[in-house]
């Protein structure tokens, strides 16, 4: 998604993005425009200011004149205090609403896509994108877009007014600005370019923090640190020496452009003073017409430095449009069935083959039928990579299949909404995953609006009551990112307290009690066994203790269903259930 070649141009495009965001804001824009005249008149009435006092108070000697003079620039300079202070609020107020509009908006899109996103995408390039690049946005929004349109008012005031002031010296001024236009316009492009560069250099040092620090216990025990060191450092360079020459890139722009336009201003300012030595323009007018000069130049300068921002900003934005461009390709139908309530349960699998698309050439289940009954309990059985959790996912829709159909109490799950289908199933991963929040937040986050006895039942259930309460917040202690403060076998005791909060006519338990010990394991049977009444379960699991109280074992083996049965009728067949339960009792 990143690496594919970008059409020239369409980078500052990008831009326009942000105007659903800003629009809501039409108050904060229009403050920011009228405060924006105001301090832009105010700066412009200055050098007017200036040539009053000099022809009428300095010249004259008329002390009443000169003070005049003073207190028209103290008041132009109040205006202008207070004008910017204005405009500074409600673009600056006005950049943080909408770049949050921004983030909240891409949150939301980013969450709502399929899994199979996040297999191809890095989570720490998305963290770089969400996080550093919009905040290049905000600055821009902030700050760069103030400061440019204050600088092209300015830079067209001033112009006019030099050209009223002194048609001549005007003119002399403006042979200069082919000569400024033209390398602006050539580093542009070459920082365009460097600064998606060094955006996507910043996002690949983010990944490779990401990845490593959430997985510091893997990093330590290999003793990788050193490695892990270096691979970060290597990444961190890269990015070094992008900015590096976006910021070299940058710095040759800003020099041109100011030995450019100072050297303009000094060609004037010394062809003016001839004039005035000359007894041909006045003293007062001469500084009038330098100070608009410089008030021009110093908009040109601040136009080449702003233009550097916001081609960076572009760029980041660019990123930014590339994710609010995916797509979930499995969506709610446009006429979504609804689920019968109470559901029943009744889950069929008909002839379904499916590959992942990582994998396209290699079938994770082929031509895989299975009906499981309502309330019946069904274990998946079979060697690693045999498809057990694929039927998982598939039933999750994670996925869809490319041939065959699942369905749910005989609907079609491509007719269902995906949002309603998941509702209904509960599941407990291979792999819990733990938020950084209260114990019993997490376990809430099976039915948010679960009262605390609820969460309590749960957590007893699950044999997770007892270590929970020895923690130093008992229930309201936050369990690390990750689940860090928390062992692996209570780590998943939470996971299933979550599962069975939710109460859903369909369980999944994906090696649910791999992590557990052989007490708590029992424990936890017994808990299942008694919630079981009226669910459809499908189990995931190696033990036997699990297996045998299943009401049928499916055997898998490449994708395919290669037995089935009873736990004492697959010993009797032989094949690979009994070589598996031979293993397992030889271990």
């Amino acid at each position: 998604m990143t690496d594919a070649p970008r059409p020239s141009g369409r980078n500052l495009r990008a831009l326009f993005r942000l105007w659903p965001y800003v629009r809501p804001h039409h108050a904060l824009a229009l403050g920011w425009v009228v405060f924006l005249a105001l301090s832009s008149s105010a700066t412009l009435a200055l050098p007017y200011g200036v040539r009053l006092m000099i022809d009428h108070g300095f010249s004259h000697g008329d002390p009443a004149a000169l003070n005049r003079s003073f207190v028209m620039l103290f008041v132009i300079a109040l205006v202008l205090a207070l004008a910017t202070a204005g405009r500074y609020f409600c673009i600056s107020l006005l950049g943080e609403r909408a770049v949050t509009a921004l983030r909240d908006h891409l949150y939301a899109h980013l969450i709502g896509q399929d899994v199979s996103f996040f297999e191809r995408l890095r989570v720490g390039e998305v963290n770089s994108r969400l996080g550093t690049d919009t905040q290049v946005v905000q600055d821009m929004l902030g700050s760069g877009v103030s400061v440019a349109l204050r600088s092209m008012v300015t830079l067209l005031g001033a112009s006019a007014l030099m050209v009223w002031t002194q048609p001549r010296l005007a003119g002399l001024t403006a042979l200069v600005i082919p000569g400024v236009i033209l390398p602006i316009l050539i580093f542009g492009r070459r920082v365009q370019k460097l600064s998606r560069s060094n955006q996507d250099r910043i996002a690949d040092t983010a990944a490779i923090a990401n990845e490593t620090l959430n997985a510091a216990s893997t990093v330590k025990a290999y003793a990788r640190e050193p490695y892990e060191t270096g691979r970060y450092r290597a990444a961190l360079m890269q990015a070094l020496r992008a900015a590096q020459q976006r910021i070299g890139t940058r710095a040759a722009l800003t020099a041109t452009v100011i030995v450019l336009v100072f050297g303009a201003v000094t060609l004037v300012l010394w062809s003016g003073a001839r004039e005035v030595v000359a007894g041909q323009l006045s003293p007062g007018v001469l500084g009038q017409f330098v100070l608009y000069a410089v008030f021009a130049a110093g908009s040109v300068g601040a136009l080449a430095e702003t233009w550097g921002e916001v081609q960076r900003a572009a760029g980041a934005m660019e990123r930014i449009d590339e994710l609010l461009a995916e797509q979930p390709q499995l969506v709610a139908p446009a006429q979504a069935r609804a689920l019968p309530q109470p559901l029943r349960g009744e889950i069929a699998f008909e002839a379904v083959t499916f590959h992942y698309p990582t994998r396209p050439d290699t079938a994770a289940l082929a031509h895989f039928s299975l009906r499981v009954r309502p309330g019946e309990t069904v274990a998946l059985v079979g060697p690693s990579g045999a498809g057990k959790t694929t039927v998982l996912q598939l039933l999750l829709r994670f996925y869809d299949p490319q041939q065959g159909r699942i369905t749910l109490d005989g609907i079609n799950l491509r007719e269902l909404d995906p949002g309603a289908l998941r509702g209904a199933i509960a599941l407990v991963p291979q792999e819990a995953v733990i938020f950084h929040a209260s114990a019993a937040d997490n376990i809430r986050f099976g039915r948010a609006e679960a009262d605390d006895a609820a969460v309590l039942a749960a957590a007893q259930a699950a044999e997770a009551d007892a270590f929970i309460r020895e923690m130093p917040q008992g229930y309201a202690m936050p369990l690390g990112e990750r689940g860090m403060r928390l062992s692996g076998g209570q780590r998943q005791r939470i996971a299933i307290a979550r599962a069975l909060l939710k109460n859903a006519p369909v369980l999944l338990l994906d090696e649910a009690t791999a992590s557990l010990d052989a007490q708590s394991e029992a424990a936890i049977q017994k808990a299942l066994a008694r919630l079981h009444h009226g669910q459809t379960t499908l189990v995931i699991a190696h033990r036997l203790a699990t297996v045998q109280r299943a009401d049928r074992i499916v055997v898998m083996d490449a994708g395919r269903i290669v037995a089935e049965g009873t736990h004492e009728y697959l010993l009797t067949q032989g094949g690979l259930y009994a070589d598996l339960a031979r293993l397992q009792l030889l271990a």
